[in-house]
């Protein structure tokens, strides 16, 4: 009796392509190729950095562990990426900010320190949108989505390159946080 020979094991949509579905491949080559990673992979770039000096964010940025403002400082990004979620390991400078990406009833769900935020997607003129669709502390503590409604988040490729912006502001507090910057893969063996 022959073997019938095994059939190779289907590749497993990354999280973006998860979450964006059939519009994910529609967008941009550096979007597609940066948010196709499996394994790991590093790119580097330059970003700029802003956070509110006034006492009020003052906590805040300590305790996320954020970067103090920045102009044009250099940007380096480790992706580890399966089929079940994506890490994020950001240096601004010297400063890490890691994140922990997943998709779950179609958002975006994104573990940063005690928060988890969740994100719908939306893809417009090539770019990625993320939208604030709810938020929790520590996982279990809902949050209201009210108070995230300001934060902006945008993917596009410029230049060939993918670019990014995310703002955050709060209801009485105003902007807390900006970064914006591009990115580029670091070749493969380059340090």
């Amino acid at each position: 009796m022959a073997k019938t020979p095994a059939a190779s094991p289907a590749i497993e949509p990354t999280v973006f392509q998860q979450v964006l579905r059939a519009p994910f491949f529609n967008l941009p080559d550096s979007l597609r190729a940066l948010h196709s990673i499996r394994g790991r992979r590093e790119y580097a770039g330059q970003g700029q950095h802003r956070t509110r000096r006034q006492c009020a964010g003052a906590p805040v940025r300590r305790h996320r562990r954020a970067a103090p403002a920045m102009a044009d400082a250099p940007l380096r990004v480790e992706f580890t990426a399966d089929a079940r979620g994506e890490t994020w390991r950001r240096h601004f400078g010297d400063r890490p900010m890691t994140s922990r990406l997943k998709c779950r009833k179609g958002l975006l769900c994104e573990r940063l320190g005690p928060l988890q935020f969740r994100f719908l997607l939306h893809t417009a003129d090539g770019a990625i949108y993320w939208n604030p669709a709810g938020a929790r502390l520590l996982g279990l503590l809902p949050l209201p989505v009210a108070l995230f409604g300001q934060v902006q988040c945008r993917e596009r490729e410029h230049a060939g390159r993918y670019e990014f912006r995310v703002e955050a502001k709060l209801p009485l507090l105003g902007p807390l946080i900006r970064y914006e910057g591009w990115l580029e893969p670091v070749a493969d063996g380059a340090e």
